[in-house]
């Protein structure tokens, strides 16, 4: 398995595939680092040689991803919730934070259906 970005990425899959198992890179941005790297997205990972390796990793390095992305996006979260706007009191309380109903669905966020006792009449 090759390490990129300290993630083991998977040797049996096309590189433009494997890439996007490193938090922060799609299938666009792993297009864009393959044609910056010159290396094929055709081909796989366990067929690449370690100086395709080695430009792949110095075009990675150039992105935020991984720890830093996480770390990033959880400061902005804490600075919506912090200064108290809307999409942090969404946040703080578990609930969808972009718009979409709560009557009904909503339940990755609420969590499990709460019954509530004589609600049908």
């Amino acid at each position: 398995m090759a390490r990129i970005s300290g993630v083991d990425i998977p040797n049996d899959k096309h590189v433009v595939i494997s890439l996007t198992y490193i938090y922060g890179i799609g299938r666009p941005t792993a297009a864009k680092i393959l044609a910056d790297a010159n290396v094929d997205p055709e081909k796989r990972v366990k067929n690449l040689t370690e100086d395709e390796l080695t430009r792949i990793r110095q075009e990675v390095a150039k992105y935020n991803v991984e720890g830093d992305l996480r770390r990033d996006v959880a400061l902005n979260i804490k600075r919506l919730m912090e200064i108290g706007s809307y999409r942090g009191l969404r946040h703080r309380k578990g609930l969808p934070v972009r718009g979409q109903r709560t009557r009904t669905n909503a339940r990755t966020r609420k969590g499990p259906a709460k019954t509530v006792a004589n609600k049908k009449k």
